[in-house]
């Protein structure tokens, strides 16, 4: 499967409402990667958009390490990590509003544009149209959903993703404020 295409435009969806009803309904933030907890459920409060599926970015470096673990690179590590993609994937609403998030998290690889990626997943769009998908992966390796990484990339990648995430933070406290303003 790839994990990033370009972003396609926007196309009618009469399903938004629905699908959104049927996500927020099913969201079980104990399933969500810890650290994007607050990001998903700040993201669910808003009636333009909906989250379809995310994952923090995993970093394994030593034998027999979980697959979802969540702690950082340790200083002086050598060798090889396996890293599996950050990324978020939103489905917007074919609204002013939605179309406007789509612009502001379009910005949002200015954080590294050789490690932060925006676009469509045609995964996603086949079951969700206007999905946008936004991925942290060294660019040599953004169709992949993992990849091993030298200890510089590596290292780089994590702090990319620390920053990526604060970026959305940020954005969807000035989403919440213009959703709370009307």
């Amino acid at each position: 499967m790839e994990t990033f295409t370009k972003a396609r435009d926007f196309v009618e969806n009469s399903g938004y409402a629905h699908a959104r009803q049927r996500s927020i309904a099913e969201l079980d933030l104990a399933t969500i990667d810890d650290p994007l907890t607050d990001i998903i459920d700040g993201f669910a409060t808003l009636p333009h958009c909906f989250t379809i599926q995310c994952c923090f970015g995993h970093f394994l470096w030593s034998p027999g390490q979980d697959s979802h673990n969540l702690e950082s690179i340790p200083p002086g590590f050598s060798g090889l990590a396996k890293y599996r993609i950050a990324y978020i994937t939103f489905c917007l609403e074919n609204s002013r509003r939605g179309r406007a998030l789509r612009q502001s998290l379009a910005r949002i690889p200015a954080v590294d544009p050789d490690f932060v990626q925006f676009g469509s997943a045609d995964w996603f769009w086949e079951r969700w149209v206007n999905s946008y998908a936004l991925q942290v992966e060294p660019k040599a390796y953004m169709l992949r959903d993992e990849t091993n990484l030298s200890p510089p990339e590596a290292l780089h990648t994590q702090r990319v993703r620390d920053l990526f995430f604060g970026e959305l933070r940020v954005l969807l406290a000035a989403e919440l404020s213009g959703h709370m303003a009307g």
